[in-house]
């Protein structure tokens, strides 16, 4: 971490990576507070010697900062003040900027048997986490997981009180014992009882220092009855998921469905059973069942390197998830795109998981029942197989992404090209033809901030085994060519098209463009949520934001129209968004405040957003939206975030400075 990087995060002002603290009278108390929520979290800069001003924040610098860095070390190594100490020599360091000397402390993010960090001598009291610029304090379930997450026996091997082999259901066990003789006829445990099996499994244990034997939570979960798993004494958060939505029509909410109706035994192998064959179906590449007569039947040699990818992905959702969380097991399939999401949080940070080799999984015995099958084997291989099966079919590369409050982790596999014609091409016509010269690589990393909105080192890593060196001059090199504009410093940089890209056919609207949005009905089809209009020759003029009705239905002459969004209150949403508009860079805080307040005046789409704020549309998007819809801070129009009438309001519910809120994200 050098000057420049510091005074350039100085300005940005703080964010989920960055803190800055005085420290003008000593350690302040909350630098250890801002200590643990990072490394509870994916670690980050903590900078002392910096205040904070009306104008943001301003270095002032350290007075005695040798005597502050012998206080710090002494500090950290103080099981009393702080339980663990993550950082090394390097991670602490003194450093002059504009002629002041400020103590930059790097924290790492810990690992699973180091968390939860906690401040003081009790967990429960003294666990925090970072999220947006801000620390907040642990719930007691939080930590508990935290804690059991520590434990070296896997959080399914637990033997349950009170559950018996009359508990599982006969015929999910006599399937998975067929389909284990498939692949392995003469395997040993084959001869062995359906008890005798379990055993081998780990669905049975017997307890050597105490002698108890029973059921385990992975043999419940893997071959249980519903309602035995759902029992209070068992895993009574279980829930499993599989939604299909291939219609454009916001009406049909899904086009298919598997989740516990009371239809079928919904344990983890039915669900696998059921769901998997649907994930794949109808997918653009060569499949072949195994056998016409067994629909369920697959054979890992008439697979595609296609399917061993998804099937990986979805035995993963199932294999790490931490049952005791909230919203189970979710699997969505898109026209565009695969997502999987588990409670839970990841185990290895991501960095550890691109590079593979490694293997630590929440749920082992499941892995194990799994692996016996050619599914989700051990070894950290899992994401390499994901990431051929995709580069096969050219697809963009996958995105692990880590949610808090509640803890998921969402892995989205997207179906799209690597270089889209309509990308390139539009960047291209932007650029006025000047990609001719840049490296496939350097395209690359234009597109992906193009469609994802920004571009960053860790995400290039997802797409090659470029060294991430490399891959930093790579990014360095294109804002040099005027081609991108970096946003954040060191590890946490992210970087976005420039200007001249941005501004093409698709890019934001200017002011006049503002004022009028929503007052054109161009072609195509019409969905009116408010009763409506009459229209004549396949478009109309809608003015004052309100259309003629005739009856509660609408007369289409010579065509029909697309309903788009309403006029804008463009005066009043100028005022509010021009803090945005007048600085090319706000602080992360500043511009949720910013999004916040428009989104009170009336609905708004991205679009909408983009053109008050004069920002690019899937920056916003990526950066902001998606996350204050998790949070409950908006509420979206659609379910699908990609619709393409979605649009996003403040919930009336919410209130500033909260955290969280428990209310759905999707506007009813």
């Amino acid at each position: 971490m050098n000057a420049s990087e510091i005074l350039a995060a100085v300005n940005a002002g703080e964010d989920k990576d960055w803190e800055f603290k005085s420290a003008k009278g000593g350690l302040p108390g909350s630098l250890w507070h801002t200590y643990s929520a990072m490394a509870n979290t994916d670690g980050g800069v903590i900078v002392l010697g910096v205040r904070e001003a009306n104008s943001g924040f301003e270095i002032h610098g350290i007075d005695d900062v040798e005597r502050m860095e012998k206080d710090l070390w002494n500090t950290i190594n103080n099981r009393s003040k702080i339980s663990a100490n993550l950082c090394v020599n390097h991670d602490i360091r003194i450093v002059t900027v504009s002629g002041r000397q400020v103590l930059v402390v790097q924290v790492p993010r810990a690992n699973r048997r180091q968390r939860p960090v906690f401040t003081g001598q009790n967990p429960l009291e003294g666990t925090y986490r970072r999220q947006n610029d801000g620390d907040y304090l642990c719930s007691r379930q939080e930590v508990g997981r935290m804690l059991a997450d520590q434990a070296e026996q896997p959080a399914d091997s637990e033997i349950l009180e009170g559950f018996s082999l009359d508990d599982l259901d006969q015929p999910s066990l006599d399937q998975y014992r067929n389909r284990f003789a498939s692949r392995s006829p003469v395997h040993p445990w084959l001869k062995a009882d359906n008890r005798g099996l379990l055993e081998k499994l780990g669905g049975w244990r017997t307890d050597r220092t105490t002698g108890h034997e029973g059921l385990t939570v992975a043999g419940l979960l893997m071959f249980g009855k519903d309602d035995a798993i759902r029992d209070p004494s068992a895993v009574p958060q279980y829930h499993i998921d599989y939604r299909e939505r291939l219609s454009s029509d916001p009406q049909v909410r899904w086009t298919d469905r598997v989740w516990p109706d009371g239809t079928w035994t919904a344990n983890l192998f039915q669900f696998f059973e059921r769901a998997y064959p649907r994930v794949v179906r109808d997918l653009r590449i060569p499949f072949q069942l195994a056998s016409q007569q067994d629909v369920s039947l697959f054979q890992r040699h008439d697979d595609t390197i296609v399917h061993e990818a998804i099937r990986e992905a979805f035995v993963n959702a199932l294999i790490h998830a931490d049952y005791r969380g909230q919203g189970g097991i979710v699997i969505e399939r898109y026209r565009d795109r695969l997502e999987f999401s588990n409670p839970g949080t990841l185990l290895l940070g991501i960095d550890q998981i691109l590079k593979g080799a490694v293997s630590e999984c929440r749920n082992r015995t499941l892995q194990g029942m799994f692996a016996m099958l050619g599914y989700g084997e051990k070894a950290g291989s899992g994401i390499d197989k994901i990431r051929q099966g995709w580069a096969s079919q050219k697809w963009r590369w996958p995105q692990i992404q880590e949610l808090q409050r509640p803890d998921r982790v969402r892995l989205v596999l997207p179906m799209v090209s690597l270089l889209p014609e309509e990308s390139v091409g539009r960047l291209r016509t932007a650029s006025g033809d000047n990609l001719l010269g840049l490296s496939a690589r350097e395209v690359q990393a234009l597109v992906t901030a193009d469609l994802e909105g920004i571009v960053t080192n860790q995400r290039l890593q997802q797409f090659s085994s470029d060294h991430p060196t490399d891959i930093t001059r790579l990014l360095q090199d294109l804002v040099g060519k005027g081609h991108l504009v970096k946003d954040g410093y060191g590890r946490w940089a992210s970087y976005r098209l420039s200007e001249k890209l941005v501004r093409s056919d698709r890019d934001a609207p200017g002011e006049t463009e503002i004022l009028q949005a929503g007052s054109q009905h161009n072609g195509g089809s019409s969905q009116h949520n408010d009763g409506s209009s009459q229209h004549n020759g396949g478009s109309s003029q809608h003015n004052g934001g309100s259309s003629q009705h005739n009856g509660g239905s609408s007369q289409h002459n010579g065509g029909s129209s697309q309903h788009t969004d309403p006029v804008l209150d463009g005066a009043e949403l100028l005022a509010i968004a021009a803090p945005a508009r007048e600085k090319a860079r706000l602080a992360p805080a500043k511009m949720r405040e910013l999004i916040w307040q428009l989104c009170q005046i009336q609905s708004l789409t991205v679009s909408q957003l983009a053109g008050l704020l004069n920002r690019h549309p899937e920056g916003i998007r990526n950066r902001f939206l998606s996350e204050m819809v998790r949070e409950g801070v908006l509420l979206a129009r659609y379910p699908d975030p990609t619709h393409p009438e979605q649009a996003y309001r403040a919930n009336p519910d919410w209130e500033e400075g909260q955290s969280r809120i428990q209310t759905p994200a999707i506007d009813p």
